[in-house]
Formats: structure tokens, C-alpha cells, sequence
């Protein structure tokens, strides 16, 4: 069967437009935390950006138990291999749920040592190391919303992942607004809205995937082997989304020595970053489950018809977003309750955001796009080289000047340097592997 461009846009929109909502819905639950919590000063902004960044670092570092559980997911229903697909779901949430208990043990001591490591200031750190504790405690639910999201878009659902987090969403804005400005639990009250949210989502999933094992007789207790072996086919993605977040956590860093105004419109404007990259992200996750599924039935010419789709689709949803951003400029620190300081250093920032939009809905597509095919030993090897690329660039902003301008030219050179590997990549046909 080949994939017509009809036919294409059709299953794409399928599966990219409840993707979009539910994407989109991930990085409000910090978008809330920041304008509710922006209410408190500068400070309690800038504590929010620092641990909203290990948080967020520790989200895209446990992607892959999303992004591989899609992809393994996603081949066997194309194979036509329904029970071996939720046998592969159920091992993915395990893993999660082990990988958060660890999480949980291992970062609650070390909380003041990461928030250190920032060099924020004293009253800016305390306020960091108590979100951080707080939110730390979501870890095992956070992870189990990753695997079950997962797998019910490899089973090419992604009307009930929408379901959750917009219900999860919701949820979160109103319990944050209580405790925060209500209650007057201050951070704390943010951290452990967030935490409830994400709890009762990781619920949830839990009742879909219990079901779902039920109806195709799958077991559900602990299967070491196929947890193993989860977590073994994760360590290429571990390797290429560790690359990613250290390239963020260095640009973090650099802004934190530049003052806290800086510090405060990076965060603001990581976040926007985020959101919009959660939206492009939307035909990604819609490339991971076709290709999966297609690449799991033999068809190579529906894989690179579905691919070309999506990349030009991506490349226009990238325009349409970076003329949003350049529309709102002016109205974004208002959301967030910036001072002076802060809008000012935010302001220019927001237009190397805009621009960089369309060079990232490509690059989101093709990674989307081989990460469903199970390319990951390549991306790995692309992450640390575009890493390698873009370390010298930002660390040279706080010797040589430029401002967060300079530091976020420094993230579209590592956008660049993505392109080209991808690019090359799904240009040729190494990726393109059969079967189940």
C-alpha cells in the first residue's frame, strides 16, 4: 500500500491535531506555576526557572520511556502483533515507576548541591530547593504519564492521552491558584498542586493500560526481562535527550551569572521555547507512530511518503507559530507580571524565539520521524556532535559579551547543526528497516 498525500494528511491530522492539545497542555501545567507564581516577586520567578529546569531536564531525560514505548508499540501493531504491543506497554510503565522511586531517593538529599550548582543567589536558591523537594515526590506518577502516553500512541490513540492532560491541565490551574494566592502556601502550594495533578493522570493511564492487558490477556505483574530489556533499547535515546538537556541546563546556567533579571526572562522565555516546541512536536509524535506502524508492515514508500508530508507541514506550522510569538511580543511579559528590568532583557529575546521556529518544526519532524523508524543509535551520535557544536558558542557569551541575545544565537546554531544531521540521515536509507 503506498500513502497518497491525501490519504497521508488525513491519518496525520489523525493523530497530530489530539497530540497538538495534549503536547500543548504539558508545559502550561509550568507555564501556570510561572504566572501564578510570578505574583510573588522576582525572586520567586527566578527560584521557579531553576528548578522548573531540572524538572524539566529530568522529564526529557526520561522521554525515551514516551518516545521508545511509541515506537516498539506502534511496529508491533503494524506487524499485527496486538498482545506482544501491550506486553511492551506494560514493561515500559514498570520501568517507569522503578526509574521514579530512584529518582525520589536519589534527588530529594541532593537538592541544595543541584540548586547550587546554578550559583543562584540565597534568596533565590531556599525558594528553588523547596520546589524541587516538593515536585520531586511527583517523580513516580510524572514518569508512569510518559510510559502510558506511550503506549496508547503506538496503539495509535491519542484521543485519551488529549483526555488526560487537559483534564490534568485544568486541575493544576485551579489548585495552584488556591494554594498559592488563597492559602498563601507561597511556592510550596505551586509545587504540590502540580504534584496532585500529575498523580491523578498517572492514575488514569494506569486504568487504560490495565484494561487494554486485560482485554489481550497480557500479565500484569513485573517481568524482569522485558523491563530490562525497556530500559536497554532506552540508553540511545537516554544518550541523544541527556545531550539535549545539557544543552539548555548550560544556557540556564549562563544566564543565572548575568543577574537576576536575566535569569527571569531567560526563564520566561525557556518556557515559551517549551510550549512551542511541545506544538511542533504534535506532527513528530504523529511521524514516531506512522512510521513505527509502517516500517512494522514492510511499507518503505508509505514511511517516506508520510515523511516528505510532514516535513513540509512542519516547516509552515513553524512559520504560523514564530508570527505568533512576533504578534505577542509585546503582551508576553505581561502575562508572566515581568518588572521593567525583565521585560526589557525579555523583549529581544522573543524575536531569535520567533525566528528560529520554522528551522525547528523541521528538525522536530525528522527526529519524530526516525525515532519511530528505531534509529537511536544514530541519534545518539547526532545529539553529542550538535552538543559538541554549541558548548564553545554558549560558554564564550559570558567572556565575550552579547547578552541573552548572544546566548539564544548560540541555540540556533545548535538548531542548525541538528538540521544538517537529520537531514542527511533521512535522506538516505539506513533507517529504513522492516518488519516487527
Amino acid at each position: 500500500m503506498t500513502l497518497t498525500p491525501r490519504a497521508g494528511g488525513r491519518e496525520i491530522l489523525r493523530l497530530a491535531v489530539p497530540a497538538f492539545g495534549a503536547l500543548v497542555a504539558e508545559p502550561l501545567f509550568i507555564l501556570v506555576d510561572y504566572a501564578i507564581v510570578g505574583r510573588l516577586g522576582s525572586a520567586s520567578l527566578g527560584a521557579l526557572g531553576v528548578a522548573g529546569t531540572v524538572l524539566t531536564t529530568l522529564v526529557n531525560i526520561c522521554v525515551f520511556l514516551a518516545y521508545g514505548t511509541t515506537a516498539s508499540v506502534a511496529r508491533q501493531v503494524g506487524a499485527g502483533d496486538l498482545p506482544r504491543a501491550v506486553k511492551q506497554g506494560v514493561d515500559g510503565l514498570w520501568l517507569a515507576v522503578g526509574i521514579g522511586l530512584a529518582v525520589v531517593l536519589i534527588g530529594w538529599p541532593l537538592a541544595p548541591a543541584i540548586v547550587d550548582w546554578f550559583g543562584a543567589s540565597p534568596e533565590v536558591a531556599g525558594q528553588a530547593v523547596t520546589y524541587l523537594r516538593i515536585s520531586l515526590l511527583g517523580a513516580p506518577a510524572m514518569l508512569a504519564v510518559l510510559a502510558g502516553t506511550g503506549v496508547l500512541r503506538g496503539l495509535q490513540d491519542t484521543l485519551t492521552p488529549l483526555a488526560v492532560a487537559v483534564g490534568s491541565f485544568a486541575l493544576n490551574a485551579v489548585l495552584n491558584y488556591l494554594l498559592v494566592l488563597v492559602l498563601g502556601w507561597g511556592i510550596a502550594g505551586s509545587a504540590w498542586g502540580t504534584v496532585v495533578a500529575q498523580a491523578l493522570g498517572a492514575a488514569a493511564y494506569l486504568v487504560v493500560t490495565v484494561r487494554a492487558a486485560r482485554r489481550h490477556r497480557v500479565p500484569l505483574r513485573p517481568d524482569a526481562a522485558g523491563i530490562r530489556a525497556a530500559g536497554t533499547a532506552g540508553v540511545a535515546l537516554l544518550v541523544r535527550t541527556v545531550c539535549l538537556r545539557i544543552v539548555l541546563v548550560v544556557a540556564t546556567a549562563v544566564a543565572t551569572r548575568m543577574g537576576v533579571a536575566q535569569l527571569a526572562a531567560h526563564a520566561v522565555a525557556t518556557q515559551i521555547w517549551t510550549l512551542l516546541a511541545f506544538a511542533l512536536d504534535a506532527i513528530a509524535i504523529a511521524g514516531q507512530a506512522i512510521t513505527g506502524r509502517a516500517l512494522g508492515a514492510g511499507d518503505v514508500a508509505r514511511t517516506r511518503a508520510a515523511t516528505r508530508t510532514m516535513v513540509v507541514w512542519g516547516l509552515g506550522y513553524g512559520v504560523v507559530l514564530g508570527g505568533v510569538v512576533l504578534a505577542l511580543r509585546g503582551a508576553i511579559p505581561g502575562l508572566f507580571d515581568a518588572d521593567a528590568a525583565v521585560r526589557a532583557q525579555l523583549e529581544p529575546v522573543l524575536w531569535v524565539v520567533a525566528v528560529l521556529q520554522p528551522l525547528a518544526g523541521v528538525v522536530f519532524v525528522l527526529d519524530g520521524v526516525l525515532i519511530g523508524a528505531g534509529d537511536r543509535r544514530y541519534l545518539a551520535w547526532a545529539s553529542a556532535l550538535t552538543t559538541l557544536v554549541y558548548l564553545p558558542a554558549a560558554l564564550a557569551v559570558g567572556p565575550f559579551g552579547g547578552g541573552l541575545p548572544a546566548l539564544w544565537a548560540a541555540l540556533g546554531l545548535w538548531m542548525a547543526a541538528r538540521l544538517v544531521t537529520l537531514g542527511l540521515r533521512a535522506y538516505g536509507r539506513s533507517w529504513l528497516v522492516t518488519g516487527g
